[in-house]
């Protein structure tokens, strides 16, 4: 259990996590309250006039100088000679269920000397902690599929990419708004068009949540948790309604 972020695994399993804990406590729950009051939903399948823009070669250079100007760290752009330009993103991952990573271990035989020749495949599953960001180096033609992969990599997480989807994120007017990209979407190329600011843009890996769920993909230890997680959901929901009620039975009374 780590002291700064909640996040809790198996005491087995501490080798395999390579995460940053180091956020103070609490850090991110006000602004995840506040976001989920703010954001609104959009046409998934509609970009934004400017992401429509198609750049010759010289304004992508132009556009490359602007945005190397306008950050403060060495996370730059770069033009290959090719026309192709390679560069940094940041994605913020906000999963709400738990993700599945492979832990391996060796049996020994049970005699001396003569070790098991093959090993035991297990998986287990935990949360990543809330405000887990990260990194990418991509070129221009990376495709949003392809960076939900190199994520999934990163965190030598083995469930099916097809759960995850690739968002981008925009506040406007006060407003938070979120749109799924699809899977030949070109996120440097937004993040070329949208500048550097992350108010204008910013990219989360969410779960993939259209459509029905194919719940046939997921194992038996996922299912189980799962269910333990709208138990918990359920349990919370219902504390909350009889609080509310209670509190306004409260001021009722005390009106009478």
């Amino acid at each position: 259990l780590s002291p700064d972020c909640s996040f809790t695994c198996h005491y087995r399993c501490r080798a395999l996590v390579q995460l940053d804990c180091s956020g103070p406590p609490g850090a991110g729950d006000e602004d995840d309250g506040n976001e989920q009051v703010l954001e609104k939903d959009t046409n998934v399948d509609e970009p934004s006039e400017w992401e429509k823009a198609e750049l010759d070669q010289a304004q992508v250079e132009q556009r490359i100088k602007e945005y190397n100007s306008q950050i403060n760290s060495n996370l730059f752009m770069s033009l290959n000679k090719d026309g192709s330009y390679t560069g940094f993103i940041k994605v913020q991952l906000k999963l709400v269920r738990p993700v599945s990573v492979p832990a391996a271990k060796r049996v020994p035989s049970l005699q001396a000397g003569r070790p098991h020749p093959q090993g035991v495949k297990r998986r287990t599953s935990f949360y990543l902690p809330k405000g887990t960001v990260k990194h990418l180096h991509i070129l221009s033609h990376t495709r949003a599929s392809e960076v939900i992969d190199a994520l999934l990599r990163k965190f030598t997480v083995i469930d099916n990419p097809r759960k995850f989807a690739l968002f981008e994120r925009s506040e406007k007017d006060e407003q938070v708004y979120l749109r799924k990209l699809g899977d030949d979407e070109q996120p440097l190329r937004l993040r070329l068009l949208a500048g550097p600011s992350e108010k204008v843009l910013s990219f989360i890996l969410k779960e993939n949540e259209t459509g029905e769920v194919n719940w046939d993909a997921f194992s038996l230890p996922e299912l189980h948790n799962f269910l333990l997680i709208l138990q918990r959901e359920e349990e919370e929901h219902v504390r909350r309604l009889r609080h509310r009620y209670a509190r306004c039975r409260q001021k009722m009374q005390e009106a009478l």
